[in-house]
């Protein structure tokens, strides 16, 4: 469910004001997160290491509050559930995007993952959960890369996150990612707090 907000009510009255009609209103985060336990299951259990990755995004975003809000066009809207996005390579030799919901419940997202993107990848049909606040995640695991900084389309002001192969060093696995956020939806606060709890979650498995 989704409610347009006064944003004068709001704790983002100021942010705003500020930065709703800036030319440039993203900002960027980079962090390197300790995955070592992430792959271990991984490994030992059979679970898909983006699979994981996205769950635990998902769960550290039901954490900060600022996530359930999001400027749409020239709107503030308020979200009752988060999903996650992840990009899949499609039959047809491209890339097609699917909206998964968020759910505590590991099995169940995995469940929900596995099937989903699936049917994106068979049919080539993107899949769009238009009712619940979408972090975008894209994930270059192909490549080692140090960063990356998002596009700014000026249509989708959504957070997004971007990461490249995780590295291995003896007995630990590292992963650098990029969190992109809109300035009115967050602060570097907010959004540091948010990839803190990213690792907690990481760490709680």
């Amino acid at each position: 469910m989704t409610q347009e907000v006064n944003p004068k009510e709001t704790t983002r009255a100021y942010a705003y004001e500020m930065w709703m009609k800036a030319q440039m209103p993203m900002v960027t985060l980079i962090k390197t997160l300790d995955v070592t336990r992430l792959r271990r299951i991984n490994r030992k259990r059979g679970l898909k290491f983006n699979m994981l990755m996205c769950w635990c995004i998902g769960r550290a975003a039901t954490q900060v509050k600022e996530f359930y809000m999001l400027p749409v066009g020239d709107k503030l809207i308020r979200y009752d559930t988060i999903a996650v996005n992840t990009i899949v390579a499609n039959s047809q030799g491209e890339v097609s995007s699917c909206d998964i919901p968020f759910s505590e419940d590991l099995a169940c997202f995995n469940k929900d993952y596995l099937r989903l993107t699936r049917q994106v990848a068979e049919t080539c049909e993107n899949h769009d959960l238009t009712d619940s606040m979408v972090i975008g995640t894209s994930a270059l695991a192909q490549y080692d890369i140090d960063g990356a900084v998002g596009m700014y389309s000026g249509i989708f002001n959504n957070p997004f996150m971007i990461w490249g192969a995780y590295r291995r060093r003896w007995f630990k696995t590292t992963l650098t990612v990029s969190f992109q956020f809109h300035h009115t939806q967050m602060d570097g606060a907010h959004a540091a707090r948010f990839l803190g709890k990213l690792q907690d979650a990481i760490n709680s498995f």
